[in-house]
């Protein structure tokens, strides 16, 4: 395993598309669920054990060999607004050319191949971790750090929130980020035995609702 690697793909300066996204904050934001560095903490705490928990199984599954067909439509079938499917799939296009530029490989072009319109993003970080040499920890906790440092990052904008407070919030949370990639990635051992059943399906039905408002906004900052 590559400590760089791993670094490189876990910087939000790595061309995947993230950076115009905020995991829901902006909606947050609006509603008055987020105000404070403190209530982005339990927004990002409860997004970690719902969509991160379920974002980290399925790209530590993949990454441990799980046919990645099969790891995209249950990706599906845990995504149930039509918003979050499509916000999923273009991050997995823009995902996917960046990792086939960096680590070109069969693996990659195989799984474009397969997709034509986007796989979704966690697949895609599955297929990328094994052609980067990445192992599925490694997999688990990039996907549960996307999870938590895009919403804190965007808050910053959303609020002008200090960003030493917003990377407080992140530090402080770690702890979670730690004991949440060990479950994603027993998750991922038993997909890889059982089938793509075995994964988690933890719900967020808030997130949910107000991804499907967000996506109809005439005027908002954040793609999704």
């Amino acid at each position: 395993m590559s400590r760089a690697t791993l670094l490189l793909l876990a910087d939000g300066r790595f061309p995947a598309g993230g950076h115009a996204h905020s995991g829901g904050a902006e909606a947050a934001v609006k509603a008055g669920r987020i105000r404070d560095a403190a209530t982005l903490e339990e927004f990002c705490r409860g997004r970690l054990h719902t969509a991160g928990l379920v974002s980290a199984a399925l790209a530590a599954a993949v990454a441990l060999g799980l046919d990645p067909a099969e790891a995209d439509a249950a990706a599906e079938a845990r995504t149930p607004v039509p918003a979050l499917r499509a916000t999923s799939r273009r991050l997995g296009r823009q995902f996917l050319r960046a990792a086939r530029t960096v680590w070109p490989g069969p693996g990659l072009d195989a799984l474009a191949a397969a997709f034509p319109r986007g796989a979704h993003q966690p697949v895609v970080l599955g297929v990328t971790a094994r052609a980067a040499g990445l192992g599925p920890e490694d997999a688990a906790y990039i996907a549960l750090y996307e999870s938590v440092s895009g919403p804190a990052t965007a808050t910053v904008r959303l609020l002008g929130l200090d960003p030493f407070d917003a990377t407080a919030v992140l530090a402080r949370l770690a702890p979670a980020l730690d004991e949440t990639a060990g479950h994603a990635t027993a998750a991922g051992h038993r997909a890889r035995r059982e089938g793509a059943g075995a994964l988690p399906a933890a719900s967020a039905p808030l997130l949910d609702i107000a991804a499907h408002q967000h996506a109809h906004w005439p005027v908002r900052l954040f793609a999704s």
